[in-house]
């Protein structure tokens, strides 16, 4: 059909480029002359010859030469042109009868007349019926000519006769007065100018004509000779240009007609000025040849239109079917999209929640996929119209609607079929519900049973009726038979789906056996009295009146002991007749654990039945505002100020979504049979927890953003469509809400999971989410601090924030400052970081929601490597001292309770106790090195040689052993500490402190200890390495002891046997060993130590400031390293 159809639109096409070549043909073969009017326009105008129109008794043309004096000085040239062209005028019929030539010398010379006629006699190009001269008309003149042309009648030889006149009236004899114009006596109308231009305008006329019948055939053979394109965008091109061709052509065409009928006009025109004029033959040869020009124009006009036709036709008709394939090779690849992924839901789900959630993603999947399968029907039903409309490519458009139809019935019936699937799964499931639920009351009814009043005959009576009623619901409730459920839905058993539903069957007959076991127990009681035994568990305080199936609601009861003691009594407590002690401890045991485990199972529930509208929520947020602020049918409706801000106003959502969706949910769900160890799933997804964090700190901004905008018609069109009773702003708290209510549900499934296998991931977990809150809390302040220069993430990690009152004191400033020291505290919110302190003051800003929450403005900045601490200030539990490069700007901050100083203060100790052990570890290799090159006291000396063996050993050890980190200090142990005061002293130990040791520094200067001054202890009487200047006079020194003088500066260098200590005079150059006792004296009650104050020193100094020693024992040893 096809073939067909495209042959005969070929044939067609065919037939009218033959039609359009043979009218084109016509007007290029016809004859134009070699010479036109316009080229030889200015020797047509000398009108030294003219063709009048007039015509001789047998129809010969006349061509009339005029009394022209300047004949003779016609160029031959010119006259060749002028004849050529006259005798090229009339038509071929009377061109072959011969031209009648006029010459009219009437007022010339006989020479003249007699060049003249020679003249025309050598060089007329046409043939020459008859030659007609007017002679001369005076008397000398006329007998000269007479005689002349009488004895040279033979020079004027020609095939014709040469007739001389002597009047005009013999003219008249040979022509008609009718054919002659004025001049020569006759009453012929010629304007020899009208002529001129006449014959201008049919000429160019002609000519436009001939180029346009060109014109026609050259566009013609191109449009025959193209072939159609294999693409929309190239068919659309090739038809554009074709037609844009077309417009111009006709164009062409148009412009051709108007010109020849305006050459037609002029034509008729002097006839028309009067019915008196005739028209001469000329005129009427110029008018049929104008008049068969525009016919010829216009029949092919006609034939190019006809075959435009036939070719735009073509090419629209090629246009729509590449336009029919490209769409169905879209519609068919989407289509295959679609049957791809209905061929991945093969889950029947795992719960009855599960394949609810399933059969809403069907839905879902099948409303997003009703776009592609209505355009694929849609699609079908216009290429049926295109075979209607006798399409040339019917048999390529039949079979691909046939397709589409084909896959959308076929995706019809796959979708149906999944949907027939989960509605099995879902009666299944719904079973397998009802069968635990069933168990599950019954676990709790058995549980809760007073077992004291079962002792009674009417207690029992009671309990038995009240179970056989339980029972008679298992009809509605239970299995019936497994083999059924084999059967019936087969198709939807997977592996885990079986071992599921075998797990319920037991854990059915598990109750079912239990109930008879104590319906068994309890006809026996109500058949004969017996005296009751004496109850081993208590009373309840409250007894249970049903069971419980909601989690939340037993969750919030505040009366734990009662549920505890219900739990305790078991439901397997018998009558000591009945059974022994043991086997009533094992049912016991047994009924709380399965207990315990309802509770567990429903927590779990609550989890997963939370966690799925939670992403059902934040979805349709999502689909329902979010991408809505991308569709342009709903552009009108955004209002300026909400234009471009969707990742301001949603934040992170999105990235939430997809982690809880993809990830978080589906690992949830592996944990619905052991809810105990879902701490594991927490655990592992624990980092990615932290998207919470970016979404809460961007939440201040999309609040703003709200209160602007909320009045705005797109939220109000799209709560409309999703028909929401809540605005935007409610949904937009979900992810804060959500990440707040993980914390309650683990702390609930912890209490119900103590003595399980999964108890400490619990606790872990708890506290990781805990963790997150606190981030997420910290973070939220941290972004409020306004003023700040720096970045905040250089100060590392924040650790803590919170308010205090705060008192300063600047010892080391001015009187002023001094004297100005506050009484009255100022309120600071301080911002805890790895490498520094931050005083902001905290402003409480007016606004509503997040606008109202308060900013802090920056005050101050204290580097954690300059950092000291007192721990104890007197007076007041809750307060504490931070100062600053030893005590040259001291923070007195009060906390509200005395629990918050504590947790400061134990934190700030860590930071400073890392930053001591990162500078014992940096300098440790070096103490080692320089320790090789002390030089120890002679075996004859004042210490004996076994001290010194000793002292070798010790050193030798410490150099061996990197963990020792005393090693560098000297070969004898370090001192206790003093055992007054709060402060640490030179000899002080982090490790080693007592617990009311509360200095702890990062200064420069060796004694950071506030207490240490206030309270005056001695602590330099021990003395410790280090650089000192002598302050008395030796004169207890042998002659051969070290010379100390008042004023020297010696470095105490090591500590050795019996009360020596190596010194070196660094004035004089002198070292040696002297006693300790001799020191302490000369060195004062106090020493001068200037280990961080002379120059010497200041590397040490540094050292300890950027690796934040905090003792000053450390401070000792790098001093040792300097000197």
């Amino acid at each position: 059909m096809t073939l067909s159809l495209l042959s005969l639109l070929s044939r067609d096409l065919s037939a009218l480029w033959l039609l359009l070549k043979t009218r084109t043909d016509e007007i290029m073969h016809h004859d134009i002359s070699p010479l036109c009017a316009a080229d030889i326009q200015d020797q047509l105008q000398k009108r030294f010859a003219y063709l009048s129109g007039g015509r001789g008794q047998d129809g010969s043309p006349v061509i009339t030469f005029p009394d022209y004096p300047a004949f003779g000085d016609v160029p031959d040239k010119e006259f060749q042109n002028v004849m050529t062209y006259l005798t090229s005028i009339p038509s071929l019929q009377d061109a072959g009868i011969g031209f009648i030539l006029v010459i009219d010398r009437r007022q010339d010379k006989w020479t003249s007349v007699k060049a003249s006629i020679l003249r025309i006699a050598a060089s007329f190009p046409a043939n020459l019926q008859l030659v007609l001269v007017l002679r001369p008309t005076g008397f000398f003149q006329r007998t000269l000519s007479d005689l002349a042309f009488r004895f040279n009648r033979d020079d004027f030889k020609m095939k014709v006769p040469v007739i001389m006149l002597s009047s005009v009236p013999e003219l008249h004899s040979y022509i008609d007065k009718s054919q002659l114009t004025e001049d020569l006596g006759g009453t012929l109308d010629y304007c020899h100018s009208r002529w001129l231009c006449h014959r201008t305008a049919i000429e160019s006329f002609a000519l436009l004509v001939k180029q346009t019948a060109q014109m026609l055939q050259a566009f013609g053979t191109e449009l025959a000779e193209t072939e159609l394109p294999n693409d929309v965008q190239s068919t659309s091109s090739v038809l554009r240009a074709h037609t844009e061709k077309k417009d111009r052509v006709k164009e062409d065409m148009r412009l051709a007609l108007d010109e020849g009928r305006s050459v037609l006009e002029s034509i008729r025109e002097p006839l028309a000025q009067g019915p008196e004029q005739n028209p001469n033959q000329d005129q009427l040869d110029s008018q049929s040849t104008v008049q068969r020009l525009l016919a010829q124009l216009n029949e092919t006009e006609a034939a190019f239109d006809e075959f435009w036709a036939k070719h735009q036709q073509k090419l629209e008709q090629c246009l729509q079917l590449r336009h029919f394939e490209q769409d169905f090779r879209e519609v068919k690849a989407a289509l295959d999209v679609l049957a791809q992924k209905i061929t991945t839901f093969t889950d029947v789900g795992n719960s009855l929640a599960h394949v609810e959630h399933l059969l809403k993603d069907l839905a879902s999947f099948e409303e997003k996929s009703s776009a592609v399968t209505q355009r694929a029907r849609t699609l079908a039903l216009e290429g049926e119209r295109l075979m209607e409309l006798t399409h040339y490519a019917v048999d390529s458009i039949r079979p691909k609607c046939h397709e589409l139809r084909q896959l959308c019935d076929q995706f019809a019936a796959d979708v149906g079929r999944r949907r027939g699937l989960l509605g099995r799964a879902l009666d299944l499931h719904s079973l397998l519900e009802a069968s635990m639920k069933w168990c599950d009351e019954g676990i709790y009814l058995l549980a809760s049973q007073p077992v004291d009043k079962c002792q009674s005959q009417d207690g029992a009576e009671a309990a038995l009726q009240e179970i056989e009623k339980f029972l008679e619901t298992g009809a509605e409730n239970k299995i019936q038979e497994l083999s059924k459920i084999y059967q019936d839905y087969e198709p939807i058993l997977t592996r885990d789906l079986l071992e599921h539903v075998q797990k319920v069957f037991r854990k059915q007959e598990s109750v079912e056996e239990m109930f008879h076991r104590r319906q068994a127990s309890l006809k026996k009681l109500a058949a004969k009295q017996m005296r009751p035994v004496q109850p081993v568990a208590p009373r309840p305080e409250a007894p249970t009146k049903s069971p419980c199936p909601s989690p939340g609601i037993r969750r919030g009861s505040e009366n734990h002991s009662s549920e505890g003691s219900v739990l305790r009594r078991g439901p397997y407590r018998r009558a000591r007749s009945e059974a022994s002690e043991g086997r009533q401890g094992r049912g016991r045991s047994t009924g709380d654990e399965e207990s315990l485990a309802v509770l567990r199972r429903h927590v779990m529930n609550e989890l997963l039945d939370t966690e799925r509208v939670y992403v059902e929520e934040l979805l349709c947020i999502l689909e329902g505002y979010a991408a809505e602020m991308d569709n342009p049918l709903m552009t009108h409706l955004i209002s300026t100020g909400l234009q471009n801000k969707k990742d301001v106003l949603f934040g992170n959502m999105e990235e939430i979504y997809h982690f809880h969706n993809r990830i978080f949910l589906r690992e949830l769900e592996n944990y619905i049979d052991c809810p105990e160890l879902v701490g594991r799933c927490f655990l592992e997804r624990m980092e990615q927890f932290q998207v919470y964090e970016k979404y809460c700190q961007n939440k201040p901004r999309s609040e703003s953003l709200w209160r602007q905008c909320s009045d705005c018609p797109f939220f109000q069109e799209c709560q409309k469509k999703l028909d929401h009773k809540l605005s935007l702003d409610s949904y937009l708290l979900k992810p804060v809400q959500r990440i707040t209510k993980y914390q309650l549900l683990l702390k609930e499934m912890l209490k119900y999971s103590r003595s399980c296998e999964g108890a400490e991931d619990l606790q872990e977990a708890l506290s990781s989410i805990l963790g997150v809150l606190k981030a997420v809390n910290d973070s939220m302040h941290l972004i409020a601090i306004t003023g700040y220069e720096g970045n905040l993430s250089d100060l590392g990690k924040l650790l803590m924030q919170g308010s205090f009152s705060v008192w300063t004191d600047h010892k080391k400033g001015h009187a002023k400052v001094k004297d100005l020291a506050r009484f009255k505290p100022m309120q600071r919110h301080l911002f805890l970081h790895e490498k520094a302190v931050l005083f902001c003051k905290k402003r409480e800003e007016n606004g509503e929601g997040y606008e109202k929450a308060p900013s802090y403005s920056f005050k101050q900045s204290l580097n954690m490597t300059a950092v000291g601490i007192t721990e104890n200030v007197k007076g007041d539990a809750r307060k504490f001292e931070i100062w600053y490069n030893a005590r040259e700007e001291v923070y007195i901050v009060q906390a509200p309770t005395p629990e918050i100083k504590a947790a400061w203060v134990s934190e700030i100790r860590k930071v400073l106790t890392g930053q001591l052990q990162a500078c014992r570890e940096a300098s440790q290799h070096r103490a080692l090195e320089q320790s090789h090159s002390l030089p120890l006291p002679a075996p004859t000396g004042t210490s004996p040689s076994k001290g010194n063996t000793k002292n070798v050993r010790k050193l030798e050890e410490r150099k061996t052993d990197p963990l020792n980190l005393e090693g560098y200090v000297g070969p004898v142990p370090l001192p206790r500490p003093p055992e007054k005061g709060r402060g640490w002293s030179k000899t002080s130990h982090p490790s080693e402190a007592p617990e009311d040791n509360d200095g702890w520094s990062s200064a420069e200067e060796p004694v950071n200890s506030s207490d240490a001054e206030e309270e005056g202890r001695v602590g330099l009487r021990k003395l410790v390495p280090g650089k000192y200047t002598v302050t008395g006079l030796d004169e207890k020194g042998s002659p051969d002891a070290l010379a100390l003088r008042s004023g020297d500066e010696v470095e105490l260098v090591q500590e050795g046997d019996e009360g020596l200590w190596f010194v070196r005079n660094l004035s004089s150059g002198g070292e040696g060993w002297l006693p300790a006792h001799n020191l302490s004296s000369l060195l004062g009650q106090r020493g001068a130590p200037g280990c961080l104050s002379s120059p010497e020193s200041s590397a040490g100094s540094a050292l300890l400031s950027a690796s934040s020693s905090c003792s000053e024992s450390c401070a000792a040893a790098l001093a040792d390293l300097q000197g």
